[in-house]
């Protein structure tokens, strides 16, 4: 496969048996090929996509020293602003080309798990900021949410199998600014090749060059949605739950032309967490004599915080 499938998630809310059941396949096959989709038809509209990259924008061109007085020691980075060059993907030493920001989970109603998290960060300089980032975070929540319900179709499960698991989830909204490069980048490009950590990841802002996705063959293509696209990947928690039947595809942010060095690009990922206890134990529908199991059984707690510790955000 050499192009990400688009897919239009009206077709699964649609009402109409033949669109939703076309959408279930078309999702679950290329999750099966590729492990991304372009999604139309999602909960974010223009107003407040347009709002959220003023915001954001008006975030990362604050002075320095105002952006790291909301970086925040010993939670790992889960809440408030990361700066530049602080994390790194599994397995290499040099720091990506980006900064970023975390907002997370807003807990109303159970009292303990609002206890588990660390709060979000209030920007006392942007009066709209932290109210259009969960605004944005609710939808994309929401969005996710019929995705897994289409997946848990395609696997067979009850349709609202995942609900339960992602409400109140510790999932992650980042908005990252890749600021211009000033000088030749040794090894280091503006995001390594990895693989998401989470169940599925949505993402804004791949309209212009830069994310690639590795295929099958080892093949990097171009990962570029349209403008009321976005593009959404299987993570690593989803696949091994499916015993890699749903792939978590490597995928990486290429350093742009040199040409291009003094622009800024901003990308704004939402990573769907699940509920720490929920058990990522291989399903039994995914397990036969020709795929075995392939992973031990773990939490999804665990494995968060096993990978946190791999890619330098916390020790």
């Amino acid at each position: 496969m050499n192009r990400i499938p688009s897919v239009n998630l009206q077709d699964f809310l649609s009402g109409d048996a033949n669109r939703k059941q076309k959408f279930i396949d078309e999702i679950g096959k290329a999750y099966e090929e590729i492990g991304f989709v372009a999604l139309k038809g999602h909960f974010l509209d223009d107003k407040l996509v347009d709002n959220l990259y003023s915001e954001v924008k008006n975030f990362f061109d604050l002075p320095v020293e105002t952006k790291r007085s909301y970086e925040i020691e010993g939670i790992g980075g889960q809440r408030g602003y990361i700066s530049f060059g602080k994390e790194s993907a599994k397995g290499k030493k040099e720091g990506d080309l980006k900064e970023f920001w975390h907002f997370g989970q807003y807990v109303e109603d159970d009292p303990e798990r609002a206890k588990e998290y660390p709060e979000n960060v209030t920007v006392k300089e942007l009066d709209n900021f932290n109210k259009i980032g969960k605004e944005t975070y609710q939808m994309l929540e929401k969005t996710a949410k019929y995705v897994l319900r289409a997946l848990a179709l395609y696997l067979d499960l009850d349709e609202n199998y995942f609900d339960n698991y992602i409400h109140n989830g510790n999932s992650i909204l980042r908005p990252i600014h890749y600021p211009p490069i000033l000088e030749e980048p040794e090894n280091a490009v503006r995001a390594a090749a990895h693989g998401d950590i989470n169940l599925i990841t949505l993402l804004m802002g791949a309209q212009g060059r830069g994310l690639q996705v590795q295929n099958h063959k080892g093949e990097w293509i171009d990962a570029m949605a349209e403008p009321d696209e976005l593009m959404i990947n299987v993570g690593d928690m989803l696949s091994r739950h499916t015993n890699n039947k749903l792939k978590s595809t490597i995928h990486r942010v290429v350093n742009p032309p040199r040409e291009l060095w003094g622009t800024s690009r901003y990308s704004i990922p939402f990573f769907m967490h699940p509920i720490s206890e929920m058990k990522l134990d291989v399903l039994e529908s995914c397990i036969d004599e020709n795929n075995p199991k392939q992973y031990e059984d773990i939490t999804a707690g665990e494995f968060l915080n096993e990978r946190l510790i791999e890619l330098g955000l916390k020790k």
